[in-house]
C-alpha cells in the first residue's frame, strides 16, 4: 500500500486533465439548460459513455487506485463541471459500490457490467435505501424481504424514496429487512434485475438543486427475485444473522449493516463532490473580483472582498486534504478510529454551502441572477449537508468515535 502523498502521479494528472476538459467543454455549456429542464441529461451521459467516463472500466480503475486518490480526483473535476449532470453520470456508482461492498465475486461480475451497459446501449443503476419514514434512522426501515423456500425466491414489499435514478434504472439495489427483531443488523441488500414485475417508479421529486439528476420513489409490490439476487448469498446472511442474534443476547455489539457499509465507503467521495462545487464557485468569484471595477479599482483590492477570498481558498484546501486523507486511509485499510470518513464529508459539505453563498455575495446582484452560475452552485451545494448522512448525523458519528 502506497505511502500517503499529496503529489499526484502522471497517470492521475492525465485523468484529472482529461476529466477537466470534459467538464469544461461538455458539461458546463449544458449545465443551465438541464437545470431548467429537470431531466436526466441522456445526451451527456451518452457522450461520457462514448469516451469511456461512464463505464465500469473507468470507475473500477479509479476505485482500485492504490493511492486511494482516483475517486476523489475524478469526483472533484466532474462536480466542478456541474453537480446535477455529474450526479447523473456517477449515480450508478453508488449502486455499484453497494454490490462491491456486499456481493460475491460472481455477483459483482454478473451485475456491475449490467449497471453501465456500453457506449451504444447505456444503462443506469439505482441504490435504494432511504424510506419515507427511515432516512438517517435506518433501524426503522419497513421494506421487507421474505424468503420463499419452495421456489428459492425472495419477495420484496415496501417503498423507497430519494433514490437517484429510481424507477428509470435498469438494475436496482434494494436494502430490505430480513429480520425485524435485529433492527439495522437484520438488513440485507438485493439485486432487482431489469423488467422485474412489481417494481415501479413512484413520485419524481422536483428539487432545489442538482436538478439534472433524477430522484424518485421506488415502489415494490410483491417483487419476486431469484435466491441468487441476495447480495453475499444465503449462507453468509444466515451466519451474519445468527451472529447478530448471539450478540443481541449478550447485550449487543454493532454489526455492520448493508446500507452502512455502502455509505462508509462513499462518504469521502461525497466530500470530493462538495470540494468540486466549492472550487467552481470560488473560481467564478475570484475571476469576477479581479475584473469587476468599482470606485476606480478592481474589487479584489478591497480588503473586505480579498479576505473573503482568502478564507474561501483556505477552506477548500483544508476540505480537500481531509477528503484525500480519508480516501487514502480507506484504500490502505486503516480503520476510521476518529471517524475520518465522516469528518471529510462533514467539513467539505459545510464548506461548499459557505463558499457558494460567499460567491453570490462577492458577485452582488449579478450573483443572484441565473446569468451567472453561482446561484445554481449554491442551490446544488445545499444537498451535500443532507444526503448520505446529514451533517448532524456525521457529527453524531464523529462524537461517538471520540467518546470510545
Amino acid at each position: 500500500m502506497g505511502e500517503f502523498t499529496l503529489e499526484l502521479n502522471d497517470d492521475q494528472k492525465q485523468v484529472r486533465d482529461w476529466l477537466h476538459g470534459f467538464a469544461a467543454d461538455v458539461m458546463r455549456p449544458a449545465a443551465a439548460e438541464w437545470d431548467e429542464r429537470e431531466e436526466t441529461p441522456w445526451p451527456i451521459i451518452q457522450e461520457a459513455a462514448k469516451i469511456g467516463i461512464y463505464s465500469l472500466d473507468f470507475y473500477a480503475q479509479q476505485f482500485f487506485d492504490p493511492t486511494g486518490l482516483g475517486i476523489p480526483v475524478a469526483m472533484e473535476e466532474l462536480f466542478w463541471g456541474d453537480a446535477g449532470i455529474a450526479l447523473s453520470i456517477v449515480g450508478t456508482g453508488l449502486a455499484a459500490v453497494g454490490v462491491l461492498a456486499n456481493g460475491t465475486e460472481e455477483q459483482i461480475g454478473t451485475w456491475v457490467p449490467q449497471m453501465y451497459g456500453d457506449a451504444t446501449d447505456v444503462k443506469l443503476a439505482a441504490f435504494c435505501s432511504s424510506e419515507p419514514d427511515a432516512g438517517s434512522d435506518v433501524a426503522s426501515m419497513r421494506t421487507r424481504a421474505v424468503y420463499d423456500e419452495a421456489k428459492d425466491e425472495w419477495v420484496l414489499n415496501g417503498t423507497k424514496t430519494w433514490a437517484t435514478n429510481g424507477g428509470i434504472a435498469n438494475v436496482h439495489v434494494v436494502v430490505a429487512v430480513v429480520d425485524a427483531e435485529l433492527g439495522s443488523k437484520g438488513h440485507a441488500s438485493f439485486i432487482v434485475p431489469p423488467n422485474t414485475p412489481g417494481l415501479s417508479q413512484g413520485q419524481k421529486f422536483q428539487k432545489h438543486g442538482i436538478r439534472a439528476s433524477h430522484t424518485a420513489e421506488v415502489v415494490l409490490e410483491d417483487v419476486r427475485i431469484p435466491g441468487h439476487c441476495l447480495l453475499g448469498g444465503k449462507e453468509k446472511l444466515d451466519e451474519r444473522l445468527a451472529r447478530a442474534r448471539e450478540k443481541a443476547k449478550e447485550g449487543g455489539e454493532r454489526v455492520k449493516n448493508a446500507a452502512m457499509a455502502t455509505f462508509e465507503a462513499s462518504r469521502p467521495a461525497v466530500g470530493a463532490m462538495a470540494v468540486g462545487t466549492a472550487r467552481a464557485a470560488y473560481e467564478v468569484a475570484l475571476d469576477y473580483a479581479k475584473t469587476r471595477v468599482q470606485f476606480g479599482r478592481p474589487i479584489i483590492e478591497n480588503q473586505g472582498v480579498a479576505f473573503q477570498l482568502a478564507d474561501m481558498a483556505t477552506q477548500i484546501d483544508a476540505a480537500r486534504l481531509l477528503v484525500w486523507r480519508a480516501s487514502w486511509m480507506a484504500t490502505a485499510g486503516k480503520p476510521f478510529t476518529a471517524a475520518e470518513g465522516s469528518m471529510s464529508k462533514l467539513y467539505a459539505s459545510e464548506v461548499a454551502k459557505q463558499v457558494t453563498a460567499q460567491a453570490i455575495q462577492i458577485l452582488g446582484g449579478n450573483g443572484y441572477t441565473r446569468e451567472y452560475p453561482v446561484e445554481r452552485m449554491h442551490r446544488d451545494a445545499a444537498i451535500y449537508t443532507i444526503f448520505e448522512g446529514t451533517s448532524e448525523i456525521q457529527r453524531m458519528v464523529i462524537s461517538r468515535a471520540l467518546a470510545k
